[in-house]
């Protein structure tokens, strides 16, 4: 595993999420907090292979790297991209060893595995369903205040915990608001009184 690219000064205050790019080769991973109304970075990287390696010890590689990560950082939930269909069925296969890998290491570690689609995330993070990796890389950068290149791999996971961090803010909102017209149409419920 590759030592974090980025970390910030301070430790983790609020609730930290971790969102991971599964690939068989390189997974990227990043963390991201939510601090009030506030994304704070936490810390990105990658677990890095090689296709020296078997896939099986690329897979028990990635599930150590992904471990010393919930190791250190504690968080409370894994946000991961849906399963794509590929033309590759080779690709597509050795994609779902990985994504197993970090859902595996996510069960054992008893954190909450939240799967999101690309367009969910590019729409959560980008505001676009067509969002190139460039725009998602920039937008990621701009949004976590972060300096200097992001590798490809670290974004898409940072974009993954970000997309889980405003789907639940928002689903947090709409359940309020739900609780809160049912609780206003009960107040103007006309009174029913029978008399005998």
């Amino acid at each position: 595993m590759t030592p974090a690219a980025k970390t910030s000064a301070q430790r983790p205050r609020g609730e930290t999420i971790l969102g991971v790019d599964p690939g068989s080769i390189v997974t990227g991973w990043g963390l991201v907090e939510i601090e009030g109304n506030h994304l704070r970075h936490v810390a990105h990287g990658i677990v890095a292979t090689s296709t020296a390696l078997s896939q099986a010890e690329r897979l028990r590689q990635i599930h150590c790297g992904l471990e010393m990560v919930i190791k250190q950082y504690r968080p409370a939930d894994m946000s991961l991209e849906k399963v794509f269909f590929s033309r590759n069925v080779q690709s597509a296969l050795k994609l779902g060893q990985a994504r197993g890998m970090a859902m595996l290491v996510a069960a054992q570690n008893q954190i909450a595995v939240s799967e999101y689609s690309a367009t969910e995330i590019k729409v959560a993070v980008v505001g676009y369903v067509h969002a190139t990796k460039e725009q998602i890389q920039k937008m990621v950068s701009a949004l976590l205040d972060l300096r200097g290149s992001l590798r490809g791999d670290a974004a898409d996971a940072l974009a993954a915990a970000i997309c889980h961090i405003h789907r639940r803010a928002y689903q947090t909102r709409m359940a309020g608001a739900v609780s809160r017209a049912a609780k206003a149409s009960w107040r103007d419920y006309p009174r029913v009184v029978s008399k005998r």
